[in-house]
This record gives C-alpha cells, sequence and structure tokens, in this order.
C-alpha cells in the first residue's frame, strides 16, 4: 500500500465531490468483481465526466490550486516557446497551433499574446480539452490577457484527422492513467483497485493485454514495484498519426527507460497533489486531487517511430530553455524595476537551477528534415532513449 501524509480536510462542497465519485468507482469495482485495474480507477479519479478531478470545477491551478505549472510562474516559459513556434511556423504555408490539455489557459494566452506582438499569430490556435469548466476558463483567460487574439481560438474535443504546424503537451502526460505493478515470484503482478471499509485498497490482479510484455526486457529484480504508461503509448501513437508536418513538443517531468526503472526507484514514482501538499496515497481525497507519474520518454520516443514520425530532439528543460534564449530575455528588459528583476532572475532559477530545470525534459517529434531544432542546440540526449 502506498503511505499517506497528513492532508488538509475537504471542505464541505470537496466532500460532496468526493463522495458522489467515490460511489461511482465502487459501484464500477462491485460490477468488475472486486478490483479493477488502477488505470481505470486514475481515469475516473481524474476524468469522470461530472466528479472527476479535472472535470469539476473545483480549483486546480496556480497558488491557490493544488500545483503551479511553468507557465503560471511567469512568461519566461512561453516567450521561450514562441521562439521555436515561430521557427516551424515559417516553414509552413498554413502551420497552426495545437495545444493539448491547456489547463488555466495562461500559457495560451501567453504565447498568443507574444506571438500577435510579433506579428506572426496564427490563422487558428487550436485547444483540445475535454472538460467543460476547464474550456470555460481557458477563454476567460486568453479574453482577459489576449483579447485581440481570441477569435482566432479554436476549441476541440478530439483531434482533427491531419494537423500541420506546431503540437503543444506541457504537463498532459504525467497525468495520463498509469497501471502499477509489482514483481512477485519472478513475474510481473498487476496492482489493480479493490474497496477497503469506505475507501480503496491494493488488489492483485493478473495483468492482460498488449504492452505488458515490454516489461519483461527490464530485467527487474524481485519486489520491484512501479507503473507502466500504456495509455500515455496509445495518446502518443494517435498524436503521431495526426502530425503530417511540422513538429510535436512534449515538456514533463521524466525519465528515459534506464533512469525510470532504476533499481532506486524500486517503489515507482506515483505522486499526488492536493492544495499544494505533495504525497503517495491515491485513495484519499479521491477526486479532489492531481495523480500523476513520471514519464518514460524512451517509451514515447518508440511509439513515435512506430508512428512514422522521427525524434528531433531531448534534452533538460533547462537546456532547452537555455538554447531559447532565456537569458536574453531578461537582458532585452534593462529598464526593469528592482522588483521585477528580481522575479525575473526567480523564475529563470525555477525553471533552470531548480529540480525542475533537469526533471523536466523536452522531446520533439515530427517528420525528419535534417535540420537542428532551436531548443536542443545547447544539449540533445536522444542517445539516451
Amino acid at each position: 500500500m502506498i503511505s499517506g501524509l497528513p492532508l488538509p480536510a475537504p471542505g464541505p462542497e470537496e466532500e460532496s465531490f468526493r463522495g458522489k465519485l467515490t460511489r461511482v468507482i465502487v459501484d464500477e469495482i462491485e460490477s468488475s468483481g472486486g478490483v479493477i485495474a488502477f488505470s481505470r480507477f486514475m481515469e475516473l479519479a481524474l476524468y469522470e465526466p461530472r466528479y472527476g478531478y479535472y472535470a469539476s470545477g473545483l480549483r486546480k491551478f496556480g497558488e491557490r490550486g493544488d500545483f503551479v505549472t511553468a507557465p503560471e510562474l511567469g512568461d519566461l516559459f512561453s516567450r521561450c516557446l514562441v521562439k521555436l513556434v515561430v521557427h516551424v511556423l515559417d516553414q509552413l504555408e498554413h502551420g497552426e497551433v495545437l495545444e493539448v490539455g491547456a489547463g488555466s489557459g495562461i500559457m495560451a494566452a501567453q504565447l498568443l499574446q507574444a506571438l500577435d506582438g510579433q506579428g506572426k499569430r496564427p490563422c487558428r490556435y487550436l485547444i483540445l480539452e475535454i472538460s467543460d469548466d476547464l474550456r470555460r476558463r481557458q477563454r476567460e483567460m486568453i479574453e482577459a490577457r489576449a483579447p485581440r487574439c481570441l477569435d482566432s481560438v479554436r476549441w476541440l474535443t478530439q483531434l482533427p484527422e491531419s494537423f500541420a504546424g506546431v503540437i503543444l503537451a506541457n504537463e498532459v502526460a504525467d497525468a495520463l492513467p498509469v497501471d502499477r505493478f509489482c514483481v512477485c515470484q519472478g513475474r510481473v503482478q498487476g496492482i489493480g483497485v479493490g474497496r477497503h471499509d469506505d475507501g480503496f485498497t491494493d488488489r492483485p490482479y493478473a495483468p492482460r493485454g498488449a504492452g505488458w510484455d515490454q516489461l519483461s526486457r527490464l530485467e527487474l529484480a524481485e519486489g520491484y514495484c512501479s507503473e507502466i504508461g500504456l495509455h500515455a503509448q496509445a495518446w502518443m501513437r494517435t498524436l503521431c498519426r495526426t502530425l503530417d508536418a511540422g513538429v510535436f513538443i512534449v515538456v514533463d517531468y521524466g525519465y528515459p527507460a534506464s533512469e525510470l526503472y532504476h533499481p532506486m526507484r524500486s517503489d515507482g514514482t506515483l505522486m499526488c497533489h492536493y492544495h499544494h501538499h505533495a504525497h503517495r496515497n491515491p485513495y484519499t481525497h479521491v477526486g479532489l486531487q492531481d495523480i500523476t507519474a513520471h514519464v518514460d520518454f524512451s517509451a514515447l520516443a518508440r511509439c513515435a517511430g512506430e508512428s512514422g514520425q522521427s525524434v528531433l530532439g531531448f534534452t533538460s528543460q533547462a537546456s532547452f530553455l537555455l538554447s531559447l534564449g532565456i537569458l536574453d530575455l531578461i537582458e532585452s528588459k534593462p529598464d526593469a524595476s528592482h522588483a521585477d528583476s528580481i522575479l525575473l532572475a526567480q523564475q529563470v532559477k525555477r525553471l533552470t537551477l531548480s529540480e525542475m530545470g533537469e526533471s523536466f525534459k523536452a522531446l520533439a517529434v515530427g517528420p525528419a528534415d535534417g535540420e537542428s531544432l532551436p531548443g536542443f542546440t545547447l544539449a540533445d540526449h536522444r542517445n539516451r532513449l
């Protein structure tokens, strides 16, 4: 069982959401014979259409939410991305931008504002978002911060059949459902979810289906427990099949497979976030907390190749942003006040020098053209995948 930490008590509205979602999950467990895969539990906890974490109207992002994403620290992250976006769009006749899971909408607003300021606004900025609540929040954010650009934004609930331009996925893959497993008596045993009193607990089950066999190649030791992101792999294949021309950029925390499944990580990487409290118990505060796991970038790269795309770059977030000129952006503001200069320096530190700079990675895939891609000229670690 994953151990938990003391957390703030939910408020009445949160408790109501939690109780209703718990009932939904319990009903599915009972109808499935007493156990469901952890990926199904995670899918319901995060995405159940009425009460799931990302579907409900409860605050999630920013200083008052459960976590802060890179664009919410300030606009330096997005302004760096603009250099890469413009580079790709300039090579395409009718290139567009597609953001997958835009969260609060802050990155979309920042990108649109910066692109518009350079006269490079795409004819359409597409946002793939299944949550009605998040679509509303994203629209409000863009209308407040980049009102001139709102008419070029379109929201999608499913991917287009084909796409040319830049696909962006910032902190999306880590929240896709994962399956948990342990090596027991030399075999991979799935760790599913069953009922326990008024909540949930681990239940072993025999995993079935394509994809699980890839774990046998890792030669994991007896007792080793971790996660496998089969949903993320399917997600990668789908997006890569959609991309006809341009680049797909994934920025998220994770590792190549050799590091993700290192012996030192024998208890996996699953983490939960509730009101800025990080802990490891997915069975508490169900529907009120984010559940994430580190991304297997080797698996994503392999899926891209299987879908006809090439890996164009792979590096740490720190190297990615430094290569895109994050320091130049600071130097371009010589008239900034002392307070603003301090805030800019703090942004750079958190984005590049803190744990975020190394634990977050940037992966670029797309049709091979032999050209160095902005963001990967300082360091490119494709050989580690």
